[in-house]
């Protein structure tokens, strides 16, 4: 009896191998389904978007290159000019002088606000107890718009009645002048004015970043001997590299079609002394009414601002992790 039943569970063991086996041997077979459909559907999700980028990027892009040669007022037919818009803009003083401002206003924001940010995030990252309400009174700049931003520091300094007449009332003089009314001055105000919005917003990013850096990398460092310095430069800046270079990605795009803080304190003036490309397209677009001329001037903004994009791209295809 016990035999017969060795016998039994051993002929079931192998019957349900041989199971097994022929079911793990024979194929799968997959559902037959149309390429044509699976295609379709892939495009689906992607033919929506490139419609609504094609109507608000791509087209108007196209007719805005396309005006660039023409001369238009904005009404009526255009009449084709070729390059005389561009030729007229290579001999246009005021022109250089914009864009000479646009790259004052960028080497400045790729200066002061990221070493201020930088040195703000680094400082906060040591502050263990109301981080998160530091964090938030840094950013609130960045949280008003432009014009509550311009009409603040505006008040500020009023020759009049702003922190310069107020501290020469007390023998301080060194402020005591029209900020936004001098040529010496004005660009440099409108860019501490647009720096001080945008430096806590740069704090959050960095602090972000430094708060992803491995703190096993800080501890290798300090048994070798490094000084916090030293740590912040040969660990913190390797580490928070991708960080960095991205906004000053964004940083030289933003400054170069900078408009609002310009036009909003000085308008460009006086005489063009804190002109830039953007302010100076808009000048000759709606109060000279010469369109294709200021359509010639975005061509050069849009190819000036492909300059870091491209960097960009040739960062990443050299692989690094941006």
């Amino acid at each position: 009896m016990a035999l017969l039943s060795q016998e039994y569970v051993l002929g079931v063991i192998m019957e349900q191998a041989s199971l097994v086996k022929d079911t793990t041997l024979a194929p799968v077979r997959q559902p037959s389904v149309n390429k044509n459909l699976r295609a379709l559907g892939r495009w689906a999700f992607v033919i929506p978007v490139l419609v609504v980028n094609s109507i608000v990027v791509i087209i108007p892009s196209i007719i805005g290159i396309a005006y660039a040669f023409t001369d238009w007022n904005g009404v009526g037919a255009a009449n084709w000019i070729g390059l005389e818009n561009f030729t007229k803009l290579f001999q246009d003083a005021i022109f250089f002088k914009a864009f000479t401002n646009n790259v004052i206003y960028t080497a400045l924001f790729l200066t002061i606000p990221i070493a201020v940010g930088l040195l703000g995030a680094y400082l906060l990252a040591g502050i263990k107890r109301g981080q998160v309400i530091y964090r938030l009174i840094y950013f609130i700049p960045y949280i008003f718009l432009s014009v509550i931003n311009t009409q603040i520091w505006r008040y500020l300094l009023h020759p009049r009645y702003g922190i310069g007449a107020t501290l020469a009332d007390y023998g301080i003089t060194f402020l005591d002048f029209p900020v936004f009314g001098r040529s010496e001055t004005a660009l440099i105000g409108i860019v501490f004015v647009d720096g001080w919005h945008w430096w806590g917003f740069l704090v959050v990013i960095y602090l972000a970043a430094m708060a992803a850096v491995d703190i096993e990398l800080y501890e290798v460092a300090r048994l070798d001997g490094a000084t916090r310095f030293q740590q912040f430069r040969f660990v913190t800046l390797p580490s928070i590299r991708s960080t960095l270079i991205f906004t000053i990605l964004i940083i030289f795009i933003g400054t170069t079609l900078v408009f609002d803080h310009v036009f909003i304190l000085t308008g460009g003036g006086p005489a063009h002394a804190s002109e830039v490309m953007a302010t100076y397209l808009y000048t000759q677009a709606f109060q000279n009414f010469d369109v294709g001329y200021a359509a010639s001037i975005g061509v050069i903004l849009a190819l000036w601002v492909s300059v870091p994009i491209m960097m960009f791209y040739i960062l990443r295809r050299r692989g690094w992790e941006i």
